[in-house]
Parts: structure tokens; C-alpha cells; sequence
């Protein structure tokens, strides 16, 4: 392994050079047993601690298959699936690595007992399967997190539409919590050159998800003044939906849970701040009952904010807590896009403030190659910045996950896999240093 950190590190290694690499025949990873998946039996989520769950293993390095590509990882990153993973919710995901490997022999590898986790990656491609021709060892590389087989005619207009779509490293084995990970050729793209390891590997899930949610036609379809409702609008994928909104002439209004995460909303450039601890909004009376007097004061406190108008789009992913709301205060003709539930699965609203005011609901999950590499794209030409606000080593990503469980963390939370040192890997210091506060904003 050392060899492989020497080449990279160095900048001078050619083609040729990682072509001739010995590769390992194991790594270390960030792994769950599936012995443990009821080791948290009868605790509430909050209480599950990924710090127990989450193991750094010596593992088999994979065979590199057909159309896949081994890459060295210098830098991962730590998303909300890494929680569901490591509290095995809402179920343990060896349920889809099982489902998984039956599908063909090949994938008959992810059926394991032990899962590498992990949805993002930053690092250099080592090894090509026959069929790869677009990427070659020594290519600095990160991925996006969608898996699919492309089988199926259903998926041809829109891959997240395929019946064999996966989350990589969640839905799949060998994910980018380790030293070495596998992917499908198709999921990688270039590292933008401007940025280090953990910095480049930090947008990866969250940035494509909000891309496809806001700006693509698969989403909210965001034009140039819409008013935009931002949920956690500091956090993971908040952060980007901000960017992305401001970057692309909307108005963002974001809702935060403290001053300083407000502060942070501000230095991104919104003008419009809810701090909803502040504000006291308690949308449910009890476990069972909303407050629609809530709605009122929220939409209110929104109208104020964008003299007098309500919100065309809402970004949706807290679900249960804030559906209600988020439905109501939507304007005639408006649409709500949700990609997730982190404070529950049911989501409940009045169903009369959404069809007799033409409102739309839009589910929306992780985005396609095509999104993903215009996301991508824009991170590359500083448009659009990593919200990297801490970083890891490999052995305590068990720490980096509670974190994020818990909402200790600003942004995104990093991990060094193969990098000695935060820092590396930056290739374009001019472009660095035009945007270097942007860079470092939640540091």
C-alpha cells in the first residue's frame, strides 16, 4: 500500500507507472458484521451508537470485474446512509446486499458477511476491468454513488429509473470508506483540480442530490427568482441546495437551528434566515397531532421575509417533522421535492391545501450519471463549493458517524482513507486561491 500512497503522492507517476503497482491482496476498510445487526434490539434510533457497529477490518480486496475500475481512495466521506447503515435502519442492509447477489455471479461478490460502507470517494483508479476505455490507471478520479445494470429498457431515459438501481456502498459492497474500493466505470468523474482529497470527495452524494432536486427537469425545475424553502439549509445537503439556488438566481429561505448556523447561511450569501430555535416553531402538539396555527406563523414569518410572497419550491428531507408544513406554506401551483425522511418515514399533511391549491409533491433520489456529472462540473469551475467542516481519519469514522447521527457536525464530515495528511492533491493553486475563503467557509 505504501507503494501505491508513494506513486500518488509523488504527482509524477505515469499510466505505465500504476499499471505496474503490485496491487495488495487485502485493505483495510470500514466494515459491518452481519453477526451484530441486532446488537441495538429494542433502542430507539437516537439512542444507537455507530461507534459500536462500525468496525476498520483487514478485507479481501474484490475482483475486478467487467466495466468496473479499483480505485485507491485517499478521501471519503460520511452521508446520512452511513448512519441508517451503521443502526441497521430501517432495516440492516445485508437484506439488499443478499437481494443483490442473486442477480448474477458476478455480483454474487457483494453477498458477504461484512459490508464496506461508504458513498463517496476521492482517489486515483488503479485497475480497469475489460470494457473500460474512458479511464486508465493514474486518472485522480471521484464517484458518484449510483449503481445500475442498464438491463432493463426502463432505465434508458433515466437510469435512476432502472429496476437494478443501487446506492454504491450502501445497496452494494466496497464502498468508499476504505483503502481500496470497487466501482462501475460509469460512476466516476474527474477530480476538480483546484481542491485536496477530502475536500474533493466531501460533494460527491449530497451535491448531485440537490442538483437533481432543484435545477433538473427530473426535480423542482428551479428558475431565476424562484422563492425556495431550504430545510437544514447548513447542513450536508442543504448546503449545496443554498449554493445552488444562489447561484442560479433564486432566493433562498433557509432554515437553520442556532445563530452560528445562521452566520454560515449568510457567508454563503442568503439574505433570508429562520433560526426555527429561535423562532420556538413546535409543528406537532403531540406525537400524533399537528398544529396547523404553526403553518400559519411559519408561512407568515416566510411572507415576511420575501415581501409578502409564498414559496415556489420546497426542499424537502427532514419528512414526518416538517411535511405538514412545508405542504402548507407552498404557493398555489407550487411544488414540494422531498429525497428523504431523516425524522421519520410518514409523512403527514392536509391534503386540502395540496390539491385544491394544484400543488405538486416530487419524490426525488440521488440523481443519474448525466446530473451528477453536471454537478460535478460546476464544483470543478468554482461555481459551486465542498461545505467540508471536519475530517477524520479512517479509524475513527465510528466518531464521524455519530456525529452526523447526532447533528454535531456543520456540512460535511470527512474521512482520510489512504491520504497521510489533509492538504493533498490540489493541482490547480491559482483557481484554489481565488476561492479559498468559499472553500473554507465551515471549517
Amino acid at each position: 500500500m505504501k507503494d501505491i500512497v508513494d506513486a500518488i503522492t509523488s504527482g509524477a507517476a505515469s499510466t505505465g507507472d500504476f499499471s505496474a503497482l503490485g496491487l495488495p491482496e487485502s485493505c483495510r476498510a470500514v466494515v459491518l458484521h452481519k453477526s451484530e445487526v441486532d446488537m441495538f434490539e429494542g433502542l430507539t434510533s437516537a439512542d444507537k451508537d455507530p461507534r459500536k457497529s462500525l468496525h476498520v477490518d483487514e478485507v479481501p480486496v474484490p475482483e475486478l470485474g467487467p466495466g468496473e475500475a479499483l480505485v485507491a481512495v485517499m478521501a471519503s466521506a460520511v452521508n446520512y446512509n452511513s448512519v441508517w447503515s451503521s443502526i441497521f435502519e430501517p432495516l440492516p442492509t445485508f437484506a439488499f446486499l443478499e437481494r443483490y447477489g442473486k442477480l448474477s455471479p458476478l455480483a454474487k461478490r457483494h453477498d458477504l458477511p461484512y459490508h464496506i460502507i461508504g458513498s463517496d470517494l476521492a482517489g486515483v483508479v488503479l485497475r480497469t476491468g475489460p470494457g473500460v476505455n474512458l479511464w486508465k490507471p493514474g486518472d485522480e478520479v471521484v464517484a458518484h454513488c449510483l449503481s445500475v445494470e442498464l438491463e432493463s429498457a426502463d432505465g434508458h431515459s433515466d437510469t435512476m429509473l432502472d429496476p437494478e438501481q443501487r446506492i454504491w456502498g450502501f445497496e452494494t459492497n466496497f464502498g468508499g470508506l476504505a483503502e481500496l474500493a470497487l466501482v462501475k466505470s460509469n460512476q466516476l468523474m474527474p477530480k476538480p483540480d483546484h481542491l485536496t482529497w477530502e475536500e474533493a470527495a466531501a460533494p460527491g452524494l449530497v451535491n448531485s442530490t440537490a442538483y437533481r432536486q432543484l435545477v433538473s427537469s427530473n426535480g423542482a425545475r428551479m428558475k431565476q427568482g424562484d422563492n425556495i424553502l431550504i430545510w437544514g439549509a447548513s447542513g450536508g445537503l442543504g448546503s449545496f441546495a443554498t449554493q445552488l439556488a444562489l447561484a442560479g438566481g433564486a432566493h433562498p429561505i433557509c432554515v437553520v437551528s442556532s445563530p452560528r448556523k445562521a452566520e454560515i447561511c449568510r457567508a454563503m450569501g442568503a439574505e433570508a434566515i429562520i433560526d426555527r430555535s429561535a423562532e420556538d416553531y413546535r409543528f406537532w402538539k403531540d406525537e400524533h397531532t399537528q398544529d396547523p396555527r404553526e403553518w400559519k406563523r411559519f408561512g407568515k414569518r416566510i411572507r415576511e421575509l420575501t415581501g409578502g410572497e409564498d414559496v415556489d419550491i420546497v426542499f424537502e428531507h427532514p419528512g414526518r417533522e416538517t411535511f405538514g408544513a412545508s405542504v402548507y406554506v407552498t404557493r398555489k401551483g407550487g411544488t414540494i421535492v422531498t429525497c428523504a425522511s431523516t425524522s421519520g418515514y410518514t409523512h403527514e399533511y392536509d391534503n386540502r391545501y395540496l390539491w385544491m391549491s394544484l400543488k405538486r409533491i416530487v419524490g426525488s433520489h440521488f440523481a443519474n450519471y448525466r446530473e451528477a456529472w453536471e454537478a460535478n462540473r460546476l464544483i470543478a469551475k468554482g461555481r459551486i463549493h465542498p461545505t467540508l467542516s471536519k475530517v477524520y481519519p479512517l479509524e475513527e469514522t465510528g466518531q464521524a458517524t455519530y456525529d452526523v447521527h447526532r447533528n454535531l457536525h456543520q456540512g460535511k464530515v470527512g474521512v482520510l482513507c489512504l491520504a497521510p495528511q489533509e492538504g493533498l492533491g490540489v493541482r490547480d493553486p491559482e483557481l484554489r486561491a481565488k476561492h479559498l475563503d468559499a472553500i473554507n467557509l465551515f471549517r
